[in-house]
């Protein structure tokens, strides 16, 4: 897939443990490590929301687009 999820980046930026997160955006630390490990097939828009207030970031800060044909990539 040419969605990666940079959600252990914002973690580590925030100084933040899956589990806060999980606690402060009521999601099951489960899910958001399927989150995290890029193995999600969707997400809500709330869910992104949530997370992005919580961490204090932008979307664009979590998702990132990268095409199958950049070398190197994927």
């Amino acid at each position: 897939m040419a969605i990666i999820i940079n959600l252990d980046v914002m973690l580590a930026k925030r100084k933040m443990k899956l589990n806060e997160l999980s606690n402060a955006v009521g999601i099951t630390p489960p899910n958001l490590s399927i989150l995290k490990q890029g193995k999600a097939k969707a997400i809500k828009l709330s869910t992104l929301d949530s997370i992005c207030r919580v961490l204090d970031c932008q979307p664009g800060d979590i998702l990132e687009y990268q095409s199958p044909d950049e070398p190197g990539k994927l």
